[in-house]
């Protein structure tokens, strides 16, 4: 118990509180809200919004963009340049024209000296059909691996195109062409380690987007090397076969890198399973560990994310973010929201992952948000992401990304919003008074937080509600899915209602539970943090979140709560919490 602290109730104001809030008008200021970033210039379509900065503050963004929708003809690579932070930009300046062959998938290199080079995709040979086949095709995943450069900020770019030699492997062999021409794309902006480029794209051995595999370019003396004729790339690994586990299947593709200590290396990518894949390096990518489903840390448990790409970054520290949508979707579908897990590494080399934070939303679910670049600039820190008809640029809140990467220590209850704090040390129910301000949206949503010991697990017993006659207010039961028990928790405005369950087992008997319900109405996302673990649905679902009505509002009830004996301990809180103090208030103990 908190020094302070009494058994029986703490009310912690809110009095006066103005009557329900307009949540829409909450959710349409929320900051992680897409609609409220910063819109990056394009054609129509839009994807892969990559930034460098350099050495003046100039933001210079690469993305592939046409004037007709993704793959089809016109389509092209383009800079636009940013002295504002995002806030305005220029006119598109064309890389790869659009009139010619299609230019795909750029992805930007900063050197020490000031060039930028952009590497893309480019359908050099102007094939257009399959072999044996007259009917035309998508064209933007095979052709040359080809760049141009600018040495002033992005205004132009070289008038020569210049090939990166992508060796023939026998994947190659296996496409429609047999090697002769090279199926492949990138979405891996280029990495600086020990003097040298790093940056990872995907071979497919069938048209289209079939059999995928891992490759790594090494642009050895890119850095200092002025004459583009001059270049030296090798592909890595050595060998015939890339960064490829025949168990997880035909998609594993997006292949993107990131530098860790030493001579190592860390490879993700998507699949169709419903998780990520991972794979290490310790010889700076001459050789990889065999692919497997991505894990928060070693013996821990699988990310899970759809068929999108997922996304790791490293920051100037030597800090690690994943972005990913915390669901195990099988299909292109499910973009929305996105989260952000930070990283950092272990002694062994392996990076530990946190438990995810939502970090951008769209209020329609089928809004697809993807294709993310890390801007990083004097310790600030911003995200670019595309819907592909619209791509824009969000700042980040430096306090969450550190509570991200300090997630492993966090300790301490966090009083930001705390209306209520109860405990009830005895085997009696209670009937605490409801503060006001609980249930009201005005902070875009509220968190109910137990601590609590069942004595059996069995459906339909009340643990805590302030539901009146009226359907008005949140109720926590007990409950089962598939046979196993659950908790649920029921929030309604009256006109309509939610619920939703933790993932099945997470509560047993006769064992003490933190179970913590983030109810974000802005975001329309309601999800469980249990025993310090943000449920994701586990074997039993595929989403361990859920999304709340767009139409519920505001849930106050009755003015006293009842509260069952298996209650050990309650905090009521006006806001959605993160993920980090949740699991704060989880290691700070009981109440």
């Amino acid at each position: 118990m908190r020094a302070g602290v009494v058994a029986g109730a703490v009310l912690l104001g809110m009095a006066g509180m103005a009557a329900g809030a307009d949540i829409a008008a909450v959710r349409a200021a929320d900051p992680r809200n897409i609609s409220n970033g910063l819109r990056i210039p394009s054609e129509a379509y839009a994807d892969q919004p990559y930034v460098v900065v350099t050495s003046n503050g100039a933001w210079v963004c690469t993305l592939t963009t046409g004037k007709g929708l993704e793959g089809q003809q016109g389509q092209h690579v383009v800079a636009t340049v940013s002295r504002d932070q995002g806030k305005t930009w220029s006119e598109l300046v064309a890389i790869e024209p659009d009139s010619g062959p299609e230019a795909s998938w750029v992805t930007p290199l900063l050197t020490p000296y000031g060039r930028i080079y952009a590497f893309y995709t480019y359908n050099g040979d102007n094939i257009v059909t399959l072999p044996g086949s007259e009917r035309r095709v998508r064209a933007d995943t095979h052709g040359w691996y080809a760049f141009r450069y600018s040495d002033d900020e992005g205004a132009t770019w070289s008038a020569q195109r210049f090939r990166i030699p992508v060796r023939v492997t026998d994947v190659d062999r296996g496409n429609p062409w047999r090697g002769e021409v090279c199926h492949f794309w990138g979405i891996d902006k280029p990495k600086v380690k020990d003097g040298k480029a790093y940056f990872a794209f995907t071979k497919l051995g069938q048209f289209f987007m079939r059999e995928g595999e891992g490759w790594v370019v090494e642009a050895a003396n890119i850095l200092t090397e002025r004459d583009p004729d001059k270049l030296v790339f090798r592909l890595l690994p050595d060998g015939e076969t890339g960064i490829r586990n025949p168990a997880l299947g035909s998609v594993q593709e997006e292949h993107n890198v990131v530098p860790l200590a030493g001579e190592g290396l860390f490879c993700v990518f998507r699949t169709e399973h419903g998780t990520p894949g991972q794979s290490y390096s310790r010889d700076r990518g001459v050789t990889w560990s065999l692919p497997e489903p991505m894990l928060y840390g070693p013996d821990q448990r699988v990310f899970k994310t759809p068929r999108a790409c997922p996304k790791v970054f490293v920051t100037s520290e030597g800090k690690y973010l994943f972005w990913y949508h915390h669901h195990g979707g099988t299909s292109w579908s499910g973009r929305n929201p996105a989260f952000l897990s930070g990283g950092v590494l272990n002694a062994e080399g392996v990076i530990q992952w946190s438990e995810p934070e939502l970090v951008l939303f769209d209020p329609n679910p089928a809004i697809r948000m993807s294709y993310p670049d890390l801007i990083e600039q004097e310790g600030h820190f911003w995200l670019t992401e595309t819907q592909k008809t619209a791509a824009r640029v969000h700042a980040l809140d430096r306090a969450l990304l550190d509570g991200l990467w300090n997630q492993a220590t966090a300790k301490g209850v966090c009083t930001n919003g705390l209306l209520l704090e109860k405990l009830d040390a005895g085997d009696t129910a209670s009937r605490p008074t409801v503060p006001r301000g609980f249930g009201d949206l005005a902070h875009g949503g509220i968190t109910v937080e137990l601590w609590l010991s069942l004595r059996d697990a069995a459906s339909g017993q009340t643990l805590f509600t302030t539901m009146d006659d009226g359907g008005r207010g949140v109720r926590v039961v007990t409950s089962e899915m598939g046979g196993r028990p659950t908790l649920s928790i029921e929030l309604g405005d009256g006109a309509r209602a939610t619920v939703w369950h933790t993932d099945p087992g997470v509560v047993e008997a006769g064992k003490m539970h933190h179970v913590v319900f983030v109810c974000d109405f802005s975001a329309a996302v309601i999800a469980v943090v249990a025993d310090g673990q943000f449920c994701d649905g586990g074997a039993a679902r595929q989403y361990g979140w859920g999304r709340l009505p767009l139409e519920l509002g505001d849930v106050r009830g009755a003015p006293h709560a009842a509260l069952a004996p298996a209650v050990k301990g309650l905090r009521l809180y006006s806001r959605a919490l993160r993920t980090t103090e949740a699991i704060g208030n989880f290691r700070a103990g009981g109440i």
